[in-house]
């Protein structure tokens, strides 16, 4: 792969070294080729535009993702963002009193806020441990659940510490149960493994511009095939019913797929941009940007240990992630973040340690700078300390 050629196609790397991509990406110059196209033809012939025909489009980039998730694109609808899923889901799934959830602990609020509602309906939620490797996660998930769990939601990706959850055996302890899977996909689509069928997943939710690369207030939602008459639509608008093109009379069937959560007018614009994205990974190959993502995130691991750093995913390399977690005792994190925004390296903190993570666009060369910057800002706060002793 010619991968120098892929970071050339990034403007932020002439400006900084941006190595918070489990946070927001930035966009690639095939992006504003694509939205650029658009809002041109938009501008001349206003939806009659040849590059703004939203159901194309949408069709397109369900079909892609369909082929990454191992799903059907009617099992797909577009979103804004992951909490609007979350709540599309909890809102509309039926749980009896008595019954219990299990959900993360110190879970991305997405996944914590939209449940809490079901608190008032006599619903118990209990938390399970993050835990320091998958295995050790599962046995004690495993060990909550009781012949009242109804649902457990949890993320493929611990966006804290950038563990992978055992999607496939949570979701074999699922099926058997018969309790409901919904899995937070943010941290995970696009950097992770993830097949719907396979991994037992009833419902999905997920933002499109972390690994995916995609706009900012554009998510989608997966509701497995025979999980859809199991929600009832908080919403409903024009967009949800069968033949919506045709406004009168009035419909009473809501449309036979995931589309029927779609309830409004749409986004275009982003819904161009993130085609554009899912263009330009799909035509490198998801698993060949997974193994990419990887290779960068090992390359960083070893500059950071060569400086001192401890990583948390050495806790569990066999299971690869692109989310480096570091720390440094006696060395505060958001300080050396901050130290890092001086060098215009990106990071962020997340519970007391630094929280870096490569894309593809990012280089070998770009990450020693990386690496450098954090030892100079680890020394910087270290002279502080002594200092002020």
């Amino acid at each position: 792969m010619d991968w120098q050629g892929v970071c050339e196609n990034y403007p932020v790397n002439r400006e900084m070294i941006w190595l918070n991509n489990c946070g927001i990406t930035p966009a690639g110059t095939h992006v504003l080729d694509a939205v650029r196209r658009y809002m041109n033809d938009y501008a001349r012939f206003g939806v009659q535009a040849p590059s703004a025909d939203y159901g194309r489009i949408r069709q397109r980039i369900k079909e892609i993702l369909s082929e990454l998730l191992g799903c059907t694109p009617g099992e797909l609808c577009l979103i804004h963002n992951t909490a609007e899923g979350m709540n599309v889901i909890s809102r509309g799934i039926q749980l009896d009193p008595g019954s219990e959830m299990i959900l993360l602990e110190n879970e991305y609020p997405s996944n914590v806020y939209p449940w809490r509602h079901w608190e008032k309906k006599g619903i118990k939620i209990k938390t399970v441990p993050q835990c320091t490797t998958p295995d050790e996660f599962y046995g004690a998930l495993s060990s909550m659940v009781t012949e009242r769990t109804r649902l457990i939601s949890l993320s493929a990706v611990h966006w804290c510490t950038g563990m992978p959850l055992p999607l496939e055996r949570i979701g074999s302890l699922c099926r058997e149960r018969d309790i409901r899977f919904v899995v937070d996909g943010a941290q995970g689509v696009g950097m992770q493994p993830i097949d719907v069928g396979r991994q037992h997943i009833d419902f999905m939710a997920l933002s499109a511009w972390k690994w995916l690369m995609g706009p900012l207030g554009l998510g989608v939602l997966y509701i497995a095939e025979k999980r859809l008459k199991e929600l009832d639509p908080v919403f409903v608008g024009t967009e949800s019913v069968v033949m919506d093109e045709v406004y009168l009379p009035y419909k009473t069937d809501l449309k036979p797929t995931a589309d029927r959560f779609a309830f409004s007018t749409p986004s275009t614009g982003d819904a161009v941009y993130f085609l554009a994205a899912l263009e330009f990974l799909h035509e490198l190959g998801f698993e060949r940007v997974r193994e990419r993502i990887f290779a960068l995130a090992e390359t960083l691991k070893q500059r950071l240990r060569s400086i001192g750093f401890r990583i948390l995913s050495d806790r569990f390399p066999e299971h690869p992630t692109g989310i480096v977690v570091c720390e440094k005792p006696g060395v505060d994190a958001q300080a050396m973040v901050q130290g890092l925004q001086e060098h215009k390296v990106v990071a962020a903190e997340r519970l007391g340690r630094v929280r870096l993570s490569p894309h593809i666009y990012l280089s070998d060369h770009q990450l020693d700078a990386a690496a450098r910057s954090l030892s100079q800002a680890c020394m910087v706060q270290m002279y502080a300390q002594s200092v002020r002793r």
